[in-house]
């Protein structure tokens, strides 16, 4: 099991976070798992309410480029890469590095940002790549939209494909804060205790640095 790494993504708590936890209903899930325009360019109550690029992953990046020693010759992957906006900001900062992006949600990619990278349509449990092909994984708050059985083999999929792997995931301190979680999330689907991701690392070898997103840090009361 790797180190739990904050890279300042939730340093800053959306407001609206709150004010939407608080009015969606099962008829927002049910637009949201769509995974199409009211998803990501539609309204706040079913998704982002416009999911468009803003530069933010150019002050994030370096942190996860300093750590693996990434460089122009180093092979990411982006795992849930929706529109490619944190792969944008990746060949910005590292011009010619090798970088790919697998998404599940065909929207997305017909949607996606122009980028020198490779924009994939699969599952993230298939991953299609050699074994160690990468020197850096990242599935950045991806995972937890499948059943627990599918995020396990997505997380071996990443172990198995990457020399270093950075996932974040949701989770909670306790019941409480996962249920919050529940409340606000609309495809989130394994929402484990963070004591219980780590017994999942450990049973199945994953050797990956971590974060725990939460309703605290994404400011859900």
């Amino acid at each position: 099991m790797g180190k739990h790494i904050d890279i300042g993504y939730f340093k800053k708590p959306v407001k609206v976070r709150a004010k939407v936890a608080k009015e969606r209903t099962v008829l927002n899930k049910i637009n949201a798992w769509q995974l199409d325009k009211k998803y990501y360019d539609g309204n706040r109550l079913d998704g982002y309410g416009g999911f468009k690029y803003d530069g933010r992953w150019l002050k994030l990046l370096p942190q996860l480029i300093k750590r693996y020693k990434l460089t122009s010759k180093s092979k990411v992957l982006d795992l849930g890469c929706k529109k490619g906006f944190l792969l944008k900001d990746l060949n910005i900062l590292l011009p010619g590095i090798k970088s790919y992006g697998i998404e599940n949600h065909p929207y997305a990619l017909k949607k996606s940002i122009k980028c020198k990278s490779k924009l994939i349509l699969s599952e993230y449990y298939k991953i299609p790549f050699k074994n160690k092909y990468f020197d850096l994984v990242i599935a950045f708050n991806s995972l937890y939209m499948h059943n627990l059985g599918d995020v396990i083999k997505s997380l071996k999929e990443i172990e198995r494909v990457s020399k270093n792997s950075y996932v974040v995931l949701a989770s909670g301190e306790n019941d409480s804060e996962r249920n919050k979680f529940y409340k606000w999330t609309l495809i989130g689907t394994s929402i484990l205790l963070q004591k219980e991701w780590k017994t999942l690392f450990k049973k199945i070898n994953f050797r990956g640095d971590y974060y725990f997103s939460s309703a605290k840090s994404l400011g859900v009361k």
